[in-house]
């Protein structure tokens, strides 16, 4: 019996840092290449990106390259990609991103468990393009798009149901989706998500997983269906990307999420079973509180109760007030950035620290973006 026909797709722009590796990562998966095509969507590129492909192209007429000079966003790369897509099965990936060597049979395979099953997704890894980069040190330690990372620990299997489609089931914590990095989708499956993503320029992999499974297909997480990725290079680059990230989530609960307001106390229980004040408002969205927020607004206080000792010489509890601030402050500051104490080497904590810092802090400003406009709040999850 013939294999199913599949396509890959790949968006890129300006890859020229990684390019090269991704095609030698494609070029051993362990696939007939008969029975597949790659497609390439070109956002515009101004480096090499372009020429790499071209390059392989002429010796691999499988490879096919689709460019988009004006192109708005990866979403939009991605549904031009698909009006030249003939695959049974669409394969997602990106051109900064090294599948094993098996990627396509391992997730075939679940595929032909279950008919219903229109998505599988696998782990997403590091590979470091410098080892003593201290950003892509960082990003691996962090555990960077790390799927099971981001459910606490989650085990191969199906993906929960969607319920209530809260804010939090949308974009929040429970939000369970693929990245684009790493899926493969039934034909079928993508049909029913009209062939299409949306051209905003970030979110896009969870507004089209979200129409997908409205349509009840089935999610299916395979970790050792697995793809290293090589992250950026500067910090000044990973904090926009954080930035990105949650710019997408006020339109993404403008369109998805039900009207709940949602607290959850990030600094009470385990992750990702924290306490959750869930109610009916007239504003919708999400208000994360951890051990980043709690840190800032103690702080504040005892700079204002300090204000005031020094101003007004008040009584005994405002100066106890003041000092158990202090004493709280000091709490959540060292729970918050521990973490970056324990990443090798030690001698560049430092380092370490700032970057945990400045990705939440940047990730806080991104969900700011668009609260106005559509509607929504969105105070997001400390790390």
């Amino acid at each position: 019996m013939d294999k199913p026909f599949i396509s890959i797709i790949v968006p890129v722009r300006n890859a020229q840092r990684t390019i090269n590796t991704t095609f030698e990562y494609l070029m051993d998966i362990e696939y007939p290449q008969e029975r597949m095509e790659m497609v390439f969507a070109d956002g515009g590129s101004s480096d090499d990106t372009v020429k790499v492909i071209k390059k392989y192209q002429e010796t691999h007429p499988f490879i096919t390259l689709v460019e988009i000079p004006d192109c708005p966003s990866p979403g939009f790369a991605r549904t031009q990609a698909l009006k030249v897509a003939k695959g049974d099965f669409i394969f997602f990936t990106d051109g900064d991103c090294a599948p094993v060597e098996d990627w396509v049979d391992k997730m075939l395979e679940v595929f032909n468990k279950d008919e219903k099953i229109g998505a599988v997704g696998g782990e997403i890894y590091t590979l470091r393009v410098d080892p003593n980069n201290l950003v892509e040190i960082y990003c691996e330690a962090f555990g960077f798009n790390r799927v099971s990372w981001r459910y606490g620990n989650l085990q191969e299997g199906l993906f929960p149901e969607l319920t209530d489609k809260s804010p939090t089931q949308v974009c929040g914590h429970r939000a369970y989706f693929f990245v684009t990095a790493n899926v493969a989708y039934r034909k079928e499956a993508v049909e029913d998500g009209e062939r299409r993503f949306w051209e905003l320029p970030t979110g896009e992999d969870i507004d089209f997983g979200l129409r997908v499974r409205q349509k009840e297909w089935k999610f299916y997480f395979l970790p050792q269906a697995s793809v290293r990725h090589m992250h950026r290079a500067d910090l000044k680059a990973l904090l926009r990307v954080w930035a990105s990230y949650s710019r997408a989530h006020p339109p993404l609960i403008n369109a998805h999420a039900s009207k709940y307001m949602e607290i959850i106390l990030q600094f009470l229980g385990a992750y990702p079973n924290n306490p959750c004040l869930k109610f009916k408002f007239p504003i919708k969205g999400f208000v994360y509180i951890g051990n980043f927020h709690l840190m800032h607004l103690f702080g504040l206080l005892f700079i204002g109760g300090l204000i005031g000792i020094f101003v007004s010489s008040p009584g005994f509890w405002w100066k106890l007030t003041t000092f158990i601030s202090l004493f709280l402050s000091l709490v959540f500051t060292f729970k918050f950035f521990r973490a970056g104490f324990r990443i090798e080497p030690y001698n560049a904590w430092p380092s370490f620290c700032k970057m945990k810092y400045l990705t939440n802090l940047y990730f806080m400003l991104g969900g700011f973006k668009g609260i106005k406009k559509y509607k929504v709040l969105c105070i997001e999850p400390s790390f």
